[in-house]
């Protein structure tokens, strides 16, 4: 029962700091991981909500920002500090990040960086070399041991009292969207009845729905890049690049090229290579909502070739 209570208050509150002296197990925490089951069981609610083009272009727009802000902002900024931004954009990142449910942005970058130390090593969480396609793509991170995090690995981000919070309660960011989504459902089912929506059906389609494809999105880059795909730099684990992967994922798809130079906020080096996020991030430092935007420097593009692929390519202007 004490072991109950405590997976339940982290459904509101994560006191998820890593002891290294604890044993944590590798295996699924049920009562932990029920809260993502049934968001994956509210999708089902779509054959009684039905369907209206209000829903399904909202669930479209939070599905494209969404993964926009995973691949943007906890994976690019806070993770690699690929560029700078001040203390208020990056609280506005941080929420904007935590709307995808994957959790704080502490918890998302501390892992993350782990994988770039051990990637495709046993220490890699999420590695489908050493766990498994499945493993790395759904049941990492539902796992007790992979609930917690060593903060000292992102001590550059604890120090922000606001994102520490985020963290915390890293479930109040995602219930304001879905208590927002069937706000404004009503509103519009009560002024606009013509649009045909309600608000349990803004919540099915524009968060359950969206958030689900969100998740099996960004995951994508756990499970099918370390697998499949081609591989243009010789790194020290099996990422690989996908040009459909990185349409899917607005440019998280180049992973071979990431992994051989992770800490440029470009992932597409070549020309050729859509890298959607990157673009965005561009517009965004023309517009001073954030600077020294880190890019791949030409050296690295001839450096680490596989045998097949020895030759250099411009990059992109």
């Amino acid at each position: 029962m004490k072991l109950n209570l405590s997976s339940l208050t982290k459904w509101f509150r994560n006191d998820n700091e890593f002891d290294s002296e604890a044993i944590y197990k590798d295996k699924i925490d049920w009562l932990r991981a029920l809260p993502f089951i049934i968001l994956n069981l509210s999708c089902l609610l779509v054959f009684w909500v039905g369907f209206s083009w209000v829903a399904f272009i909202t669930a479209f727009v939070l599905w494209f920002v969404r993964v926009f802000s995973i691949g943007a902002f906890y994976h690019r900024y806070f993770s690699h500090r690929a560029y700078k931004a001040n203390r208020f954009w990056q609280f506005i990142f941080a929420i904007m990040g935590a709307t995808a449910v994957q959790r704080g942005p502490l918890w998302w970058a501390t892992h993350h960086r782990h994988h770039h130390v051990f990637s495709d090593q046993p220490e890699d969480a999420h590695s489908p070399v050493q766990h498994g396609f499945l493993w790395s793509h759904v049941g990492w991170f539902l796992s007790e041991k992979n609930y917690y995090y060593n903060s000292e690995r992102v001590s550059d981000l604890a120090k922000f009292p606001e994102l520490v919070f985020i963290d915390q309660y890293d479930s109040l960011i995602p219930i304001l969207l879905a208590f927002s989504l069937f706000g404004l459902g009503v509103l519009l089912n009560h002024f606009a009845p013509l649009l045909g929506t309600t608000g349990l059906q803004m919540v099915v389609w524009g968060f359950c729905i969206s958030t689900i494809a969100v998740f099996n999105t960004t995951v994508t880059i756990n499970s099918f890049s370390h697998r499949f795909g081609t591989r243009r730099f010789e790194t020290k684990d099996n990422s690989h690049n996908s040009f459909l992967l990185a349409l899917l994922t607005l440019g998280e798809g180049w992973h071979n090229n990431h992994h051989h130079y992770p800490s440029a906020a470009r992932q597409g080096f070549m020309w050729w290579e859509v890298d959607i996020t990157y673009y965005v991030l561009k517009l965004m430092e023309k517009l001073h909502i954030i600077s020294d935007v880190r890019e791949v420097p030409k050296v690295i593009l001839s450096k680490n070739l596989v045998e097949d692929n020895q030759q250099t390519y411009p990059l992109q202007n």
